[in-house]
């Protein structure tokens, strides 16, 4: 079981990096919902798994993040900055400002701590698999290559013959997260396009496939301290089960804050939900 003090970190985190998307949110219009239901993936991703050097982002032996959920980019900045990358106030200043570092989807260009520019969906799997193959072909590598996928790009053909790839050249250096929110951009995924059971499909093509809440960061950490080793023959896959807008009652489940931008009002609103739930679950302390 994950240690308590370091969850109870986490989910604090996570709640600071929420406030700061809700904050970014009222100045101008961010993709706010798929932000919302990738915090606590991302945050475990990058405040706990990740090996990485703020001081070096070229470093060699750093583990590799590719954010194939392409929209999600303000989410991966705050959590950038909160790793030390960058300031806060840089973000806020810079994005979508004429050649600012932040914006709509990550761009490796202006900012050096995004291995790969990432905006059309479906891309982000493939080029992490050939990270992850560039990587083994180095002897003794022990970094591992992170990606974070949207269930709906998971219709892409290119997505599965990745998924195949990975597979046959045995990438046990890959880890892939999939949101899980079961949205499209203009519905459910039911609706749009039902890819089924999603951790059956990875297991089939033999992927160490893992389904958990991915809101609750014990099962996040657990999962992640559970992981085979960088050097294993097996990619593996953490299907995170998540919800559209998550902790705003008004955004939850609801394609229509796919994106969007709110008053100070609303901001104020949504904050104080989500600060009542942080307090339910860990009191004042």
């Amino acid at each position: 079981m994950a240690d308590k003090t370091i969850v109870k970190n986490l989910d604090s985190n996570a709640l600071e990096i929420r406030l700061k998307l809700l904050k970014l949110c009222e100045q101008t219009l961010i993709h706010i919902g798929g932000d919302l239901s990738v915090t606590d993936v991302m945050t475990v991703i990058w405040q706990y798994a990740m090996n990485y050097d703020v001081k070096n982002p070229a470093w060699e032996d750093r583990d590799r993040f590719i954010l194939s959920k392409g929209h999600a980019s303000a989410v991966t900045s705050f959590n950038q900055a909160m790793r030390g990358c960058f300031s806060y106030e840089e973000i806020y200043r810079e994005y979508c400002t004429d050649n600012g570092r932040f914006g709509m989807h990550s761009c490796n260009l202006l900012n050096p701590f995004v291995d790969v520019s990432t905006g059309s969906l479906g891309h982000g799997l493939p080029v992490a698999t050939g990270l992850a193959m560039g990587l083994r072909l180095k002897k003794n590598h022990k970094s591992r290559v992170f990606t974070v996928m949207g269930d709906g790009e998971l219709n892409e053909g290119t997505m599965w013959e990745a998924v195949a790839t990975a597979n046959q050249y045995k990438l046990g250096n890959l880890v892939g997260f999939v949101d899980n929110n079961h949205m499209s951009f203009d519905g459910t995924n039911k609706e749009v396009m039902d890819m089924g059971n999603l951790t059956d499909k990875f297991r089939l093509y033999g992927w160490h496939a893992i389904e958990v809440n991915g809101h609750d960061i014990n099962d996040l950490v657990d999962t992640v301290n559970q992981l085979p080793a960088p050097d294993s023959l097996t990619p593996s896959v953490i299907i995170a089960n998540t919800i559209k807008g998550n902790g705003v009652d008004f955004m939850a489940d609801s394609p229509a804050w796919h994106a969007g931008k709110i008053d100070e009002e609303t901001r104020q609103k949504a904050e104080e939900q989500l600060v009542a739930a942080f307090k339910r679950k860990w009191g004042d302390s």
